[in-house]
């Protein structure tokens, strides 16, 4: 007769006391860019709100100086967790909150040289063009990831609008500058995929209900069609500019009357997804001329950026947002 065998518990080494802390920045996360990304557009939509509305510009400037320096130290931060080890970048493009605060984090590039433009012009051309390649790059990367995920995992969701129509936040600098070759390639390439990207997004909203936690994501959809608008105006295209003002328009009003359905998980990180769309619109409002409707928006945008980024930025000084969004650690 066989002897019974004797199974022995799995060990696991000792708890660690105290717990063990990990490296400054070593799991710095990706979310904190997309509110940093709602603060420069906030800045960048009072500039052009302030003056027709009669107060003083100087706001606009202090508050996108105090965005420009957030994101400096926060992709600081990020850099700094990349160094010690670069694989870590791949990790965090493995899961949605790190691709979106990837991609947002680049953009940043283009939106600090939109900020520095009207003081250093050259300055804001390198910029811009240090932004468009490396933002180029993140859109190949991610392309990369998806076509090597399984088809389950290729969905096309709302963020795509910042990998691969985002690019035309780079017109808001080139048009400035004269470089208009360079802005209408920007217009067609981020037209073109915005287009594809919300006629999928239309087909899958009529098939299924997203779940709550990525329904602040939706949102997204306002930012493409309100730079297109922008931009548009910048190369005076007047009746384009206008369309897509309209689709925005249209866009935000939707999310408007579905605003409970939005919110219905509460906050969550992901509502840093309603900061840059929001002043992109408010900034097309008032380049197109409507000062009063702007004003209606420039106040939600004046009370909903800073809440955001605040409880954004407290979840990264506790520690805790790295846990939230799956960031990955180096």
């Amino acid at each position: 007769m066989d002897e019974p065998q004797s199974f022995r518990p799995r060990s696991f080494p000792p708890p660690e006391f105290p717990p063990r802390r990990p490296r400054l920045f070593a799991r710095m996360p990706p979310a904190v860019f997309p509110p940093v990304m709602g603060a420069l557009g906030l800045g960048l939509a009072l500039r052009a709100a302030l003056p027709a509305l009669g107060l003083p510009a100087e706001i606009a400037e202090v508050i996108l100086g105090a965005a420009v320096a957030l994101w400096l130290f926060a992709a600081c931060g990020y850099l700094v967790k990349l160094a010690r080890r670069p694989a870590v970048f791949l990790e965090d493009l493995r899961v949605l909150p790190g691709r979106a605060g990837i991609a947002a984090g680049s953009l940043c590039l283009l939106l600090a040289a939109a900020a520095v433009l009207p003081y250093a012009p050259e300055l804001a051309r390198g910029l811009m063009q240090a932004g468009l390649v490396l933002h180029a790059a993140v859109a190949a990367l991610v392309l990369r990831h998806v076509l090597r995920s399984p088809p389950e995992a290729r969905e096309v969701t709302p963020v795509w609008h910042l990998h691969f129509a985002g690019f035309i936040i780079g017109g808001l600098v080139a048009a400035p500058l004269g470089q208009v070759l360079l802005a209408w390639a920007l217009v067609w390439i981020s037209g073109l995929a915005a287009a594809a990207i919300w006629l999928v997004s239309l087909r899958q909203i009529l098939t299924r209900v997203p779940p709550a936690p990525l329904r602040p994501l939706l949102a997204i959809h306002v930012a493409p069609a309100s730079l297109l608008a922008l931009v548009l105006l910048h190369l005076d295209a007047v009746r384009p500019a206008l369309a897509c003002l309209a689709l925005a328009a249209l866009l935000v009003l939707a999310l408007l009357t579905a605003l409970r359905w939005l919110t219905a998980s509460g906050f969550t990180p992901l509502w840093g997804a309603f900061t840059f769309p929001l002043t992109a619109f408010v900034s097309a409002l008032f380049a197109m001329g409507f000062a009063t409707t702007g004003s209606a928006f420039l106040l939600l945008a004046a009370g909903l950026v800073p809440w955001v980024l605040w409880r954004v930025l407290a979840g990264w000084s506790r520690g805790n947002l790295a846990a939230r969004t799956n960031a990955a650690e180096a």
